[in-house]
């Protein structure tokens, strides 16, 4: 209880110094406000962004293992037979392939010079949740190699400007199509990667059974497996490369298997790594900041001479006088850390709502911020305090 009291005297007396000095109290904790400020709100925004990028990349394809063929002279892509046996796999939730081509479209004397013609099955609808109006491709579609279509939003901007194009018809390379459903704007990310915003007027897709009659392309160059539980991607993956080993008689380069969740694994570490790169050189503020408290606990020291000689002529001991004086830079420090932990998510909350990502409120980067500003004071006040304890009464009392 003793030792509490003169914890809790000390404090009040290092808080009524803090608070006699505003002006010099405000300039030394600056740098700690502007340290913790940093490293807080470069953490927090790193980690908004991040959540954003991973968010969108995981709705692009987490639990999809993606297949692209290269072909050998011999055998240019996959057959149905090939089909089937990824269907057969265990942990394979559907197989959706895909044949790609480029074409005109046309409607009422309206021509679209390049367009993007994708061949896919009802699988891909089925785990893809696009079709705003309408319905997407259907397994009778698939079966029966219906000339129907699927558009996104630019073919219908384009061709059916202020119209519903649903049950309405139009002609892709001299065929014509029912639409049969509208995909909403295709802004998201993979889109932009591989560049179909800007290469083509629009994407139009139809069943990949028809695509190979009117291409007359009979193998498969791509496709898309999608994983019933993501813990098993791996294997299946190891699976699917046994599958396609075989069918390709054993030419490994003829092939490539990627999965989405191994890209989302990579991009974590890295973006974790960068974090901590971040957070490293924001800190070096915080080593301003601290050296700023030394000078100002030195100056105070210097200046406070005869109140540490009349309080050690009174009988106070040195590790007293040394625990005040730290306690007054810890004090100063967490001052600074509280103020920069408050200033550290507005900022990141405001650079949110400019960035466009999410606020990922982040308890180990306010512990970060605290837990530094509360080391820098004590390792930064260590030295004030020690001096202060070592001055001699008689010599501080003759100071002046």
């Amino acid at each position: 209880m003793h030792s509490m009291g003169i914890i809790r005297q000390s404090i009040q007396l290092s808080w009524e110094n803090i608070k006699s000095n505003k002006m010099r109290t405000f300039l030394t904790t600056l740098g700690i406000i502007i340290g913790v400020t940093a490293v807080i709100s470069l953490i927090t925004i790193v980690n908004g962004v991040i959540a954003t990028v991973i968010n969108e990349f995981a709705s692009l394809g987490a639990g999809t293992i993606s297949v692209s063929i290269t072909g050998t002279p011999l055998k240019s892509g996959l057959t149905e037979s090939d089909l089937e046996s990824l269907e057969a796999l265990d942990n394979v939730a559907g197989v959706s392939p895909t044949i790609s081509s480029t074409g005109m479209a046309a409607r009422n004397q309206k021509l679209l010079d390049s367009v993007s013609i994708q061949g896919k099955n009802e699988v891909y609808y089925a785990h893809n949740s696009l079709v705003t109006v309408g319905r997407g491709i259907s397994e009778w579609d698939v079966e029966n190699s219906a000339y129907v279509c699927v558009i996104d939003q630019d073919i219908a901007d384009k061709l059916f400007a202020g119209e519903n194009p649903v049950g309405q018809t139009l002609t892709v390379s001299g065929t014509t199509y029912t639409v049969i459903g509208l995909e909403g704007q295709n802004d998201d990310l993979m889109a932009s990667m591989s560049g179909f915003g800007s290469n083509y007027d629009g994407t139009i897709t139809i069943p990949y059974t028809t695509a190979r009659k009117v291409t007359g392309n009979s193998s498969i160059s791509s496709l898309e497996i999608y994983v019933a539980d993501t813990d098993f991607t791996d294997q299946l993956m190891d699976e699917v490369e046994s599958v396609l080993y075989l069918a390709f008689n054993q030419n490994e380069n003829s092939y490539y298997v990627f999965a989405m969740d191994s890209l989302l694994d990579t991009m974590n570490q890295m973006m974790g790594t960068m974090t901590y790169m971040l957070a490293g050189i924001a800190s070096i503020a915080l080593l301003v900041g601290g050296i700023g408290i030394m000078n100002m606990m030195l100056v105070s020291v210097s200046e406070r001479k005869q109140e540490i000689g009349l309080r050690k002529a009174m009988g106070a001991a040195p590790g007293r006088i040394q625990l005040q004086f730290l306690l007054e830079s810890v004090v100063l420090s967490l001052l600074g850390g509280i103020i920069g932990v408050i200033l550290g998510m507005l900022l990141s909350l405001i650079a949110a709502r400019l960035l466009d990502t999410d606020f990922v409120f982040s308890a180990s980067a306010v512990a970060l911020g605290v837990g530094f500003s509360t080391a820098v004071g004590i390792i930064f006040g260590w030295a004030p305090a020690r001096k202060a304890s070592r001055l001699s009464p008689i010599d501080a009392l003759r100071s002046e």
